[in-house]
Formats: structure tokens, sequence, C-alpha cells
């Protein structure tokens, strides 16, 4: 997995773009991916379809994702290559004008659109050669997107969400009302329509994700010291979520990652 550079135009709409792939021609892999908070744009290559458990269901190779809430398995036989662009979570609704809810642990197959010619872009991306490239393809691609976009993102929200993700999920949600000059009800009712989970929900998420880069990425002596310094109560409570969200133990989850 490598980060590739992110064009100037993208930095309103996109956190990161993420290069995952394997040369390998004859096994069969499995990618798990985990609840972040951000939807995205995937662009994908392979000998053989992507299938994902467990929505039981074959990926398109060209899809908008919305927000995870459960953990997922893609499996694919021989080699591959996936692009994404991890999206800011108010874009699902601002691409598409949907209800981004629907989108939640499901995605949408970028072919479906009338007003883009979508399917001369992929054919293009399947002819051109290098990474560098299908990226700019893909950036063009974004950006038209953008344009022939129908909905206006709810600034109140966008100053939540950089709230919430800036402090890690280390935020309540009174602290986002009083600095936001909003009521419960109203900031529940926007974020849900923008977003397509609940504040409670994103901040869970972003919370986790703060403690599985901690676990993943640094050295660390004890679980404990993660699950405190990544702002749980305690350490059951650290647990619960985690496995909430992985389907393992912090501890059990390590195991079957060692190398």
């Amino acid at each position: 997995m490598q980060k590739l550079p992110k064009h100037k135009s993208l930095d309103p709409y996109v956190n990161d773009i993420i290069l995952i792939e394997d040369n390998d021609e004859k096994t069969e892999k499995k990618l798990p991916f985990y609840p972040d908070g951000y939807p995205g744009i995937v662009y994908s290559e392979s000998d053989n379809p992507f299938f994902v458990q467990p929505q039981n269901k074959t990926l398109p190779d060209f899809y908008l994702y919305g927000q995870a809430i459960v953990p997922i398995l893609q499996i694919v036989k021989g080699s591959f290559r996936l692009i994404t662009l991890r999206l800011y979570p108010f874009a699902v609704r601002m691409l598409l004008g949907i209800n981004p809810k629907i989108l939640n642990d499901e995605c949408f197959d970028l072919m479906q659109l009338q007003n883009i010619d979508t399917k001369s872009v992929v054919e293009h991306l399947r002819k051109t050669e290098g990474i560098s490239e299908k990226l700019n393809g893909i950036v063009t691609y974004f950006n038209e997107l953008v344009k022939l976009a129908s909905s206006n993102t709810d600034n109140t929200i966008k100053l939540a969400l950089n709230l919430i993700i800036s402090t890690k999920g280390n935020t309540t949600m009174r602290e986002v009302h009083d600095k936001l000059f909003i009521t419960e009800r109203t900031f529940e009712r926007r974020f849900s329509k923008e977003i397509g989970v609940t504040p409670k929900q994103f901040t869970s998420i972003i919370q986790f994700s703060s403690s599985m880069n901690m676990l993943t990425e640094n050295d660390f002596c004890m679980l404990t010291d993660i699950g405190l310094d990544s702002g749980y109560a305690d350490q059951s409570h650290f647990i619960r979520t985690f496995k909430k969200y992985t389907g393992k133990t912090p501890s059990n989850f390590l195991k079957s990652n060692r190398i």
C-alpha cells in the first residue's frame, strides 16, 4: 500500500489517494478493510473480478462507496491494482445528490451515471500504462463529477466534521453543538442528511480508526496505552469497540496480522 500524490484541484474533496497492487498471478488475495469515516472512489484492474464479503457480491471496476459500518473482506485471484480516492465524508451526497445512507456498506457503479461518459473513461484507463497517467485520468473524471454535482454541502456540518476528525473523535456532541451554535436536534438531522450516519456513529468510527492507526503504525508496550491514548474511558470499552469494527479483539487482531 502506498500514498499517491494528490492534485491541488482535489484538496477540497479528497483526503488522500491510496494504491494497492500485487503482481502475483496465481494466488488468491484476501484484503480486509475497516470503517475509517471516509467514503471513496475506487478504480480497479484485475485478472479476475473482486468479490466482497459479507455482502456476497461482485464489485464493479469503477465505483463510489459510502460510509463503512462493518468490516469487509475483498477477495481476488491473480494480479490486481486498486486506486482509491478517499473522499471527505460530505462528498457522497454532493456528487450523487442522494441520501448517503443508501450507500452505507454499499457501492454505486459509476457506469450508471447518465450525465457523464464513464464507459469511455474506463476504456481509456485500461489502455493507459503508467500509474501517474491512470491517476491523471481519474482526477480529470472526478473534476468533471464535481462540475456536474447538483448538491451544495452544508458548511456547518463541514465544520463539525473537521472538529471531530481533528480531535480524532475525542470530542463530545455537546462541545460540537456549543461551538457551532446549533441545537442537538437540528444538528442530528442535518448531519445524518449530509453524511449518512449519526454524529455519534461517525465519532465512534473516527476514534476507532485512530486507535487502529496507533496499533498498526507505532511501537507500543501495552494495549491499554492505546485505548487510553485514543480517548476510551477504559480498556473494556476499547476492546468492545475494536471488535465491533474489526470482528476481532486488539490482541487477536495483532496475532493474525503478524508476519
